[in-house]
């Protein structure tokens, strides 16, 4: 890269090529003070010359690139490969890019094991202790593991992921040194970031029905507000697109015109023709008419009508009348 250009000024050119909306998804994974440097560095920046974001491009895609061989097969793997596609120099170079945040990222070894291995390996660990391990896993590996405890446990472990807060690094260490059998190399920060909703909710949805099911009961007799919490972010009204025609349908019976023509009023294209798709014509023409003359809406507005919807899909669902295809291999079978 030109040595003029940061590493801040290359995130805001990578995000100004990617485009408003790819753009705005990466984003919502950021800090409030990094969100505002970057929008105030792509603020500054006036053009981009064809080459330096053809640069930024290629520097993003061999970071993704070397991080998915380090993914694969660790660090020998990824410098073995990028050597031979990149040659000695360059290989050295990405790789102690990525070494520092290799350090910082614990249980490494662990999201490189086989989930079913893994299971067996920390099933007589503190169900805090599997919580803890869990957080620092992809969610569908997560789900593998938690599959393989008796439903008390995975209610248990469950409840402690949604309300974990934030692990020092030092128990972080203690644990990785029991668990893994070594100590890694961590940057005496301050908080790593472990558990919460969403990090159950990213869990629980690729899990398989019964595995969610016997969760969610012992929750709600446990602690049910946590329950509902957890229950309002598994199905987002945007998440509208994963039902089939069939199940649209129902749904259309089940809820009241003036809701759904508020809450299509703040969803995305793809949503809005998922369901007038499933509706008459005359239905159609009807609710798109309503939506053009209703005016503005408050957000508050929007999002009440867009939960009275998602209950109503939940109570089908627990009917046994839908199915959400979820992230599991589950079969549907009519």
């Amino acid at each position: 890269m030109p040595p003029e250009l940061s590493g801040l000024q290359k995130a805001a050119v990578l995000l100004i090529s990617l485009g408003p909306e790819r753009s705005a998804a990466v984003v919502k994974y950021l800090g409030e003070q990094d969100i505002e440097r970057l929008t105030l560095e792509m603020a500054n920046i006036n053009t981009i010359s064809d080459e330096d974001r053809a640069q930024v491009l290629n520097e993003f895609l061999q970071l993704c690139v070397a991080n998915s061989y380090l993914a694969q097969g660790g660090i020998d793997f990824a410098r073995d490969v990028l050597e031979r596609a990149l040659g000695e120099q360059r290989a050295f170079d990405i790789i102690s890019r990525l070494s520092t945040s290799l350090k910082m990222r614990p249980f490494d070894l662990l999201r490189r094991s086989d989930p079913k291995q893994l299971s067996a390996f920390i099933q007589a660990e503190h169900p805090q202790t599997v919580a803890l391990i869990m957080t620092h896993l992809p969610p569908d590996k997560a789900a593998i593991l938690l599959t393989g405890f008796p439903v008390e446990i995975q209610a248990d472990v469950t409840k402690r992921i949604a309300v974990m807060g934030r692990t020092s690094p030092e128990v972080l260490k203690e644990i990785e040194s029991v668990i893994e059998g070594k100590i890694t190399n961590m940057a005496p920060t301050d908080y790593t970031s472990s558990g919460g909703i969403q990090a159950a909710v990213d869990m629980l949805n690729r899990a398989d029905q019964s595995t969610q099911k016997g969760i969610m009961d012992v929750l709600e007799t446990d602690d049910p507000d946590l329950a509902e919490q957890i229950k309002n972010q598994m199905f987002v009204f945007e998440d509208i697109v994963l039902l089939d025609d069939r199940s649209i349908q129902l749904v259309l019976r089940e809820v009241e015109t003036k809701d759904l023509a508020i809450a299509l009023k703040g969803s995305n294209e793809d949503v809005s023709n998922k369901v007038l798709n499933n509706m008459s014509s005359r239905a159609s023409q009807m609710l798109k008419e309503d939506m053009q003359f209703m005016g503005p809406i408050r957000l508050r507005e929007v999002e009440d009508a867009q939960q009275r919807i998602i209950k109503e899909i939940r109570k089908l669902e627990g009917a046994g009348a839908i199915v959400i295809a979820r992230g599991g291999s589950d079969e549907i079978v009519f």
